[in-house]
């Protein structure tokens, strides 16, 4: 540990021991204050217990530090109204004056209070140095105590101001922490939902895309041994692929991970070929019509959106749409965004809508939604299910 942190947790811990036993060390410095103040030639046992009392209110100076105030005016107009024959009487007096607005001006935060007390220390100070012997001792000795009165009520206007300053620093670097803390929190959330979405996103394409081709080959494995074992490599690759990719999301989820993994490039526009191939071999018939070309800066987020979009679309019709089904995907580029369209020609069950809590189509409208899309979806009039979704890329900021 270094000097300098050594000192500072010393620091820390002195202020805590003193904070726990407050009214002990202002109790001490009563009574080492009594003690400078014994010298003093104190006329007789009322001189000596006037003096004591004096010094008592300033055990309360901080816990209550006007009431201490007042008694210790009380006391010390009392005091020199006692010791007037004698001389030297009034600096200990003054002294615990001095202390008493100065514990005010810090402890007080009604600065009204304070001036009260300032105007009550002169007006004592006036009648006390009243007994003075001349009128150059007089104003001079009432100059010296107005002096100290006001040095004492400064220094404690000083000292409060920076101790409201640092506690207004820290609570606001305490609530700085606090929302940056809570914002990670809301960060990590949001990208878990996010890996949460994805890997729906790929294990229901891949697993839906294996069960076809699984029910392919069984179908092909006596006629047409050859083809089925094609299709069951097929499956393999398939099944390799989706494992992959649950993997690296699974890794993005280990909270173990001391830095993020390298994330594998996420699928685009360019991908679009691959997925549908994909999903031909599983057996579906599926016409593309494209009106365009993607936008360079629309970024890959973009693509990302429109490639889940349309496989979480096949995806439904595979399981969804019967044997002997087809399917039409067509993509309209246009300068601010696209539109985007998949509709199938068979069967019409009852399939939750877009916006429903289904997590595959619920997931299709918050990434609709994340662009200021729209995105509906519903059964044909002639047979069938049509999704359509409109993205707004250019809109993105």
């Amino acid at each position: 540990m270094s000097p300098d942190l050594r000192k500072h947790e010393f620091v820390i811990r002195c202020r805590e021991l003193a904070a726990r036993h407050r009214l002990l060390l202002d109790g001490v410095f009563a009574t080492a204050l009594l003690v400078i103040q014994l010298p003093q030639r104190v006329p007789g046992p009322l001189g000596l217990t006037l003096l004591i009392a004096l010094h008592v209110p300033l055990i309360w100076r901080r816990s209550r530090p006007v009431p201490a105030f007042w008694a210790v005016l009380a006391l010390a107009v009392v005091c020199d109204l006692q010791a007037r024959p004698y001389e030297p009487r009034k600096p200990f007096v003054f002294a615990v004056l001095v202390v008493a607005v100065y514990a005010v001006a810090l402890h007080e935060p009604d600065r009204r209070r304070l001036w009260y007390a300032v105007a009550g220390a002169e007006l004592a100070s006036a009648i006390m140095v009243s007994s003075a012997r001349s009128w150059s001792e007089y104003s001079g000795g009432l100059l010296f105590v107005s002096a100290l009165l006001a040095a004492a009520a400064s220094l404690g206007v000083v000292r409060q101001t920076r101790r409201a300053y640092l506690a207004e620093l820290e609570e606001r670097a305490r609530r700085l922490e606090l929302q940056s803390d809570q914002q990670a929190k809301l960060a990590v959330a949001a990208e878990r939902a996010r890996i949460a979405r994805e890997m729906h996103d790929i294990v229901a394409h891949n697993l839906t895309v294996m069960v076809a081709l699984a029910d392919g080959a069984a179908l092909t494995a006596i006629r047409a041994p050859d083809r089925a074992a094609d299709t069951m490599h097929k499956v393999s690759a398939t099944g390799r692929q989706a494992l992959g990719e649950m993997r690296r999301l699974l890794g993005l989820l280990r909270d173990d991970v001391p830095s993020p993994p390298i994330r594998a490039p996420q699928p685009g526009f360019a991908d679009l070929d691959g997925l549908i191939a994909q999903v031909r071999a599983a057996g579906l018939t599926v016409t593309v019509d494209q009106d365009g070309a993607p936008a360079e800066e629309w970024g890959p987020g973009a693509g990302l959106t429109a490639y889940r979009l349309v496989q979480e679309a096949l995806t439904n019709t595979l399981k969804h749409a019967g044997p002997g089904a087809s399917a039409r995907v067509s993509l309209r580029y246009e300068p601010h965004g696209m539109e985007l369209s998949v509709t199938d020609d068979g069967r019409t069950p009852a399939r939750a809508p877009a916006t429903s809590g289904g997590h595959g189509l619920a997931g299709m409208a918050e990434r609709v939604g994340s662009y200021d899309g729209t995105i509906d979806s519903g059964p044909l009039a002639g047979g069938g299910w049509r999704v359509h979704a409109r993205l707004a890329f250019g809109a993105v900021s």
